[in-house]
């Protein structure tokens, strides 16, 4: 005889879901674990053990066989350990088994005194068993939050495994988790708001720009002159996310193991700052089995890579790829793994190693050498992804002095919530950056005087064909923030302005 327990794996960004197959035999006392297991899948076994004998039940004394298919697909985590516990108490008749626990899903890890630990994707697991038809979900206390996400699905909250078991067998239920309402957190607090910066109104409204379009920005200046400032706030202009992508972003970083337990679904943009020694796999996401890496974590929101020219070449080569694609994928020997990647790329560089190339008050202390490999480790290619080019000069006193007389950043993220909701309507649900160049000739038309004015920039300029698409898409952004219709000369003289490359 043997009892099937449903659970699941999450492989990539995607549900596994897993059959937990126990089955007893008249000999040795002996615990096997088959079906392609990893080390600490194998290692589940005194996990197991000491938490059945912990939570006051006896260990079977005979031969414990546990098969986990599909056979071919490598199992890796501790989301079986709750699965197995039950299914071994199960088939030692240790309680009451009714064949509809046979049609739940369990998942958790187990303490060594019997306690259920949380585990990573419990939000994949959930969207996954409900697609299958499986309405019943025993996860850990600390994941039921996550799990009560996904409608029509009852999800119960699991302690230990004492709960458990006197749930299963009728002496004293557990309540099914309370549906987690799906709204966006109102009144966002950031710790920095963009209308509380003194000055820079010019990049500020290339920010702005850039958020109402969802384009890529870099930004020159002189240590102190305020870039990590700026990009620090420009996530307090962006839009909320929508729920598709709040679910989209909560999954992923549930995968990740960084979803904080208080706020269960992420609905605003996440800001991600990774230092400048990062290697390629932790920006763009790898391994043995892979996990999402700093671009993806970014998916609908910004990631900031500040000191630009620090990063090794090779790492910010391997950002050309999901820069144009918005996906990387990972190949690995077990399968082809995709992970999305729709990002805002924000970044800040100084014009030299020192720092003060056309600084009107320091003087430059490099050689010409030292310039041209500081910017040599930035490539053409990756610098024909920016779409906007910023110097940020250093504030005089009587900018900082000035009394401020500025619009907070909420007034801003209107504003640009409604532009791109002028962009979804038009261009069916996507923002100017993503436009293809098929439908940039059909939502970019041009007046005569805008069309004169490209034409002679696109030769004295010498711009790239995919240069030249950027322009059109920034101006239909700076056309859609006046509300206008066509793009006319002073929306394609502006788009001009912010394609000077940094010097």
């Amino acid at each position: 005889m043997s009892i099937t327990i449903k659970s699941a794996t999450v492989l990539g960004l995607e549900c596994q879901p897993v059959e937990i197959e126990v089955d007893l035999t008249r000999q040795v006392n002996k615990f096997i674990i088959v079906g392609l297991p990893d080390q600490s899948v194998s290692e589940a076994k005194e996990r197991v053990r000491q938490a059945i004998y912990n939570s006051s039940y006896k260990f079977p004394r005979r031969k414990v066989v546990i098969n986990l298919a599909p056979a071919d697909v490598k199992k890796i985590g501790s989301h079986y350990d709750l699965g197995m516990a039950i299914g071994i108490l199960a088939i030692a008749d240790n309680f009451f088994w009714h064949a509809e626990y046979g049609e739940a899903c369990f998942l958790g890890e187990l303490s060594l005194s019997g306690e259920v630990k949380a585990v990573n994707g419990v939000l994949s697991v959930a969207i996954k068993m409900r697609e299958l038809g499986i309405d019943k979900l025993y996860v850990p206390e600390a994941n039921a939050c996550e799990a009560a996400l996904i409608p029509q699905l009852k999800v119960f909250p699991v302690k230990n495994i004492n709960q458990l078991v006197n749930h299963l067998s009728g002496v004293e239920l557990i309540k099914p988790q309370p549906a987690t309402k799906i709204m966006p957190q109102l009144n966002q607090h950031f710790d920095l708001d963009l209308g509380d910066i003194h000055g820079h109104q010019q990049v500020k409204r290339a920010l702005i720009i850039a958020a109402a379009g969802g384009h890529n920005i870099a930004m020159s200046g002189p240590p102190g002159s305020g870039k990590t400032m700026l990009a620090k706030a420009f996530i307090s202009i962006l839009p909320p996310l929508t729920i598709e992508e709040s679910l989209v972003v909560t999954n992923i970083y549930s995968i990740a193991g960084l979803l904080p337990r208080q706020h269960p679904l992420i609905s605003q943009p996440q800001f991600r700052h990774p230092h400048h020694t990062a290697s390629g796999v932790s920006l763009i996401g790898g391994g043995s089995f892979p996990s999402p890496g700093e671009v993806t974590l970014a998916h609908h929101g910004v990631l900031f890579l500040d000191e630009l020219p620090e990063f090794p070449r090779q790492v910010l080569e391997n950002l050309r790829q999901p820069i144009e694609d918005k996906v990387v994928t990972i190949s690995r020997a077990s399968g082809s793994y995709e992970f999305p990647a729709d990002f805002i790329l924000l970044a800040a560089m100084n014009p030299c190693p020192c720092g003060f190339l056309s600084d009107p008050e320091r003087h430059c202390v490099c050689t010409p050498g030292q310039i041209v490999k500081y910017r040599n480790k930035i490539s053409g290619p990756l610098l024909d992804r920016i779409d906007l080019f910023l110097s940020v000069p250093r504030l005089q006193y009587d900018e900082l002095k000035k009394n401020q007389d500025e619009k907070k950043s909420n007034i801003f993220a209107q504003q640009i919530q409604a532009t791109r909701k002028l962009q979804y309507q038009r261009q069916d649900n996507i923002i100017n950056a993503q436009l293809t160049n098929k439908q940039i000739k059909k939502f970019c038309q041009l007046t005569r005087d805008s069309e004169d004015i490209l034409k002679q920039a696109v030769a004295t300029m010498s711009l790239s064909p995919r240069a030249y698409f950027k322009i059109l898409k920034i101006a239909r952004t700076i056309a859609d923030l006046n509300k206008a219709v066509d793009l006319k000369s002073e929306h394609i003289a502006e788009a001009l302005q912010y394609r000077q490359r940094i010097e």
